[in-house]
């Protein structure tokens, strides 16, 4: 059980990852082949099947992350997708241009911060204010 301070911190740490991931998701359905055309100039395999899959990673955990469903399985699977983009979207080691390469070194790496972020959801859960806390069974003196 978290304190209503701690759940008021994870919802805040659940909103601000959502925004970037329903950003990106929004702008991936609005440009769809421009965003298909990147994946496959980054050399991405199954483009066909990718492009919807992140499309949807991204909608979808946004929108999870905002109401706080599943936060612990969904912490997972970002931290995996982020570092997924990181690896294929931000590969500073295929890069010659000092001023690109140390571009994509930032991006990389932020995105591998915010994966430590969805891992900490993986941890905490999403706290009182989610469906997932509204759903979790309340110990204490009020159930007697």
């Amino acid at each position: 059980m978290t304190r209503p301070v701690d759940s008021g911190v994870i919802l805040l740490a659940r909103l601000a990852l959502a925004v970037l991931f329903l950003w990106g998701g929004v702008m991936k359905l609005i440009g769809y082949a421009g965003f298909v055309g990147y994946l496959q100039s980054k050399g991405v395999p199954f483009v066909q099947i990718a492009a919807p899959i992140a499309t949807a990673v991204e909608v979808l955990g946004g929108i999870f992350l905002v109401v706080g469903f599943k936060i612990r399985a969904l912490g997972l699977i970002m931290a995996i997708y982020t570092i997924a983009t990181a690896v294929l979207g931000h590969d500073f080691w295929n890069i010659t241009d000092a001023a690109m390469q140390r571009d994509t070194i930032i991006h990389f790496w932020k995105n591998v911060g915010i994966a430590g972020g969805f891992l900490l959801l993986c941890v905490t859960g999403a706290g009182r204010f989610s469906i997932d806390g509204a759903r979790a069974p309340r110990s204490g003196l009020s159930s007697l």
